[in-house]
């Protein structure tokens, strides 16, 4: 016996590996013939509440559970008729990436290696696709959440300084301003930084959901009067419930006057800049400090790929480079290399996301990932017209990006609708979610996916129609 994992039978393991992809690519392929999502039967769900193995258990049967057990149960976004939340679809191209990346085994935290210099070059592309200068940093992290939380990093240390790092923030009383529509990790972000949910001002949005320029400038002058140090404004690229875009430029110029760090969670929605038809919607994005948005949404990269981009890429590393004798920085060696991502953000164990993103551009190129962006947004405006000229169909929220938020008509409608979006997830044909528009329950239809089309886009309103009228007609006996 040795200490190896390696099998003992490579051909034997090569054959089921073979199988395991096959499988998996099979599934993609047959998407439209499965349900966008089912519950786990209770019986399925007891399997996973078992102890540890202490016993090998052979290969073949472990694939054989997870075809049974696991892929039958997924989170269904890679299905076409999957509205739920704003999540892409993936690719097959996306899914050998990860093979290969996982085969590689990179931890991208730093030194000399190739996978850095992929991520570098992806660095260079996303400068030039946000107009951001050549020293700007960033890198990749698991999601705008986290990115978000680096922007309020980056933008704290340049309020109070590096030595924010060793004396915390020691009293001082900052305060930063986002809108009533944007997500809820901004405000997570405030408090993992320390600085607590209450430093956030809320600010109301206008008739055009974007942020309220008046009342951001109104609460910034209240902040001063009274002794606070207005130190962020958050802006949104897409808003979570109905994607909205705030007014970037608008917002870029009370910064730059008020000599503010401007973020913009783009977490989707920065990538419209690939699309000639949304890309100047985003004017502004170009001024903004720091930059946060995902590949695994409109980019259909697989989960997870989010980015962070800022502007003074000296301050980024000032943020978060450590002098760990561990982390010495050498001339020659493994140990070479001017750019090791830990200096740029928190994690020093980093997988190697780069690739499957590297992949998905190379290999589709930036038009055709800006064309399922735009036709997603057709998509939507098709639903659109098509709920409002259903009588039986509300139009909630303005159609802003790819996203309808719309209900079903009826007395007692929050209740009726809630029961429609349930009923709709659990037949496994089309998977909308709910919010909440103006107080009223809402069926929300997020396209994301590059898979949906207008088949999707019927069964969505053939089903809300059918399920409403039955829940009606059952009221009124």
């Amino acid at each position: 016996m040795t200490g190896s994992l390696d099998p003992v039978d490579w051909p034997s393991f090569r054959d089921e590996a073979h199988s395991m992809l096959d499988d998996i690519l099979s599934y993609v392929e047959e998407l439209r013939q499965r349900p966008v999502w089912q519950p786990m039967p209770p019986e399925l769900r007891a399997r996973f509440d078992q102890p540890l193995p202490t016993k090998p258990t052979e290969l073949k049967e472990v694939h054989r559970r997870f075809m049974e057990e696991i892929l039958p149960y997924g989170g269904g976004n890679p299905h076409p008729g999957f509205m739920g939340w704003v999540q892409g679809g993936g690719t097959p191209v996306g899914i050998v990436a990860e093979m290969l990346a996982a085969g590689l085994n990179g931890n991208l935290g730093g030194r000399d290696h190739a996978p850095i210099e992929v991520e570098r070059q992806i660095l260079r592309w996303l400068r030039d696709l946000a107009g951001f200068p050549e020293d700007a940093e960033g890198l990749f992290v698991t999601g705008t959440s986290m990115a978000n939380f680096i922007g309020v990093l980056v933008a704290r240390t340049r309020a109070l300084g590096v030595g924010v790092r060793r004396a915390g923030i020691n009293g001082a009383r900052l305060s930063a301003y986002t809108s009533a529509a944007s997500h809820g990790s901004i405000v997570r972000a405030m408090e993992f930084a320390g600085l607590g949910s209450d430093a956030m001002r809320v600010i109301a949005v206008n008739e055009r959901d974007e942020m309220s320029l008046p009342d951001l400038e109104a609460a910034i002058a209240r902040d001063r009067d009274s002794g606070f140090v207005p130190f962020l404004i958050s802006g949104s690229a897409g808003t979570v419930d109905i994607g909205a875009i705030d007014d970037l430029d608008g917002l870029a110029d009370i910064a730059a006057r008020q000599e503010i760090w401007f973020h913009i969670d783009g977490a989707y929605g920065a990538l419209g800049m690939l699309a000639p038809d949304i890309a100047p919607r985003l004017r502004g994005m170009e001024r903004a400090d720091s930059l946060a948005f995902d590949f695994h949404k409109w980019g259909q990269v697989p989960y997870d790929a989010g980015f962070v981009l800022v502007r003074d890429g000296t301050l980024q590393r000032a943020t978060f480079a450590s002098q760990a004798a561990y982390l010495t920085h050498d001339r020659r060696g493994m140990a070479a290399g001017d750019w090791w991502p830990c200096d740029y953000g928190p994690d020093l164990s980093r997988s190697f996301k780069a690739l499957k993103t590297w992949f998905t551009l190379m290999v589709y190129g930036s038009e055709a990932i800006g064309a399922t962006i735009s036709h997603t947004c057709l998509l939507a405006a098709e639903l659109a017209r098509v709920v409002e000229a259903t009588p039986e169909l509300e139009l909630l929220a303005p159609v802003r990006l790819n996203i309808v938020c719309f209900r079903y008509r009826c007395d007692d409608a929050d209740a009726v609708n809630t029961r429609i979006i349930a009923d709709l997830q659990e037949s496994g044909e089309v998977a909308p979610s709910l919010t909440r528009i103006r107080g009223n329950v809402a069926i929300r239809a997020a396209i994301v996916n590059h898979r949906t089309d207008g088949r999707d886009i019927a069964a969505l309103v053939d089903g809300t129609l059918a399920r409403g009228r039955a829940a009606t007609r059952g009221s009124s006996q």
